[in-house]
């Protein structure tokens, strides 16, 4: 009889891959109905994500796990059988607005994030705004000033899109001066290749904060968690996990450190092969 308690799945890269109509935007069929049979032994499932909660509500709904979630890299819980939101992490609106008008100072593509809206501004429009269409399965609001929608918005978060490196590097320059104040994990998408995403909250605020929090409500210990990422930063929630898993497509540096678990870490196949599953049962789930 496993000890593993609760799951914590990275999405994108994990249980949502490349492949249109198949895995992505969604889960397939498969992964959707063996998450359902985990749930239903009284496992908790929880997708850990910097998708908002909308873009991952589909596979919540259909995989049905009613259980506590969270979205926007770690700034909301939410509670699925009621759509409430338990907690939410807003960013300073002064502080929101200052790095808002540097990154649009400086041409990058932002989009800035509410519980339940995103907004990009029109004249920022291209190539990006079509994927992230595709992959959060959700149309960003036009404005025709984000710097005015933040003024007026409870952000909590707000994402800078980067395609080379010159513009990743003015965006960590930008963010040197708010690290006090903010943080910023870095992400992928298997459908966006070549593009960057800078994941903004206010400070303190993480996947593994989001994690701490829920499981502390259900008072489930770390080392019964068993956590599945493919990048270096889901270590950061992977790491205070008991059982930890890398996908086959995962970055080799987050792949040495789950195999640092020993017995209680393991590498499954790629995204596209569902891999997944192998790791599901390789720890008897």
């Amino acid at each position: 009889m496993h000890k593993i308690k609760a799951i914590i799945l990275d999405v994108d890269g994990v249980i949502v891959g490349d492949i249109r109509g198949y895995n992505a935007p969604y889960s397939p069929i498969e992964v959707i109905d063996k998450l359902k049979q985990i749930r239903k032994k009284g496992v908790y499932i929880i997708l850990c994500s910097a998708k908002p909660y909308y873009s991952v509500k589909k596979i919540i709904d259909d995989a049905r796990l009613n259980n506590i979630q969270t979205a926007l890299a770690g700034a909301i819980l939410i509670d699925p059988k009621n759509l409430k939101v338990i907690k939410k992490h807003i960013i300073d609106n002064n502080i929101a607005v200052n790095l808002v008008k540097k990154l649009i100072e400086n041409n990058i593509y932002t989009e800035i994030y509410t519980t339940e809206k995103y907004y990009i501004q029109e004249n920022q429009k291209n190539e990006v705004t079509k994927l992230h269409n595709f992959t959060l399965s959700f149309e960003p609001i036009m404005v025709t000033n984000l710097i005015s929608q933040t003024k007026n918005s409870e952000i909590v978060k707000i994402l800078p899109v980067t395609k080379t490196d010159k513009e990743k590097k003015i965006v960590e320059q930008i963010f040197f001066k708010f690290k006090e104040k903010l943080m910023i994990g870095w992400s992928t998408h298997p459908a966006i290749k070549g593009y960057f995403f800078g994941n903004i909250t206010t400070a303190g605020i993480s996947k593994k904060q989001s994690i701490l929090e829920i499981v502390e409500l259900y008072k489930i210990k770390t080392e019964e968690i068993l956590g599945v990422g493919d990048s270096l930063t889901d270590w950061d929630f992977i790491g205070v996990c008991g059982y930890s898993g890398a996908m086959g497509n995962a970055t080799d540096d987050l792949k040495k450190l789950v195999l640092t678990k020993g017995s209680k870490g393991y590498i499954g196949k790629t995204v596209n092969e569902n891999g997944i599953l192998d790791i599901f049962k390789y720890f008897g789930l």
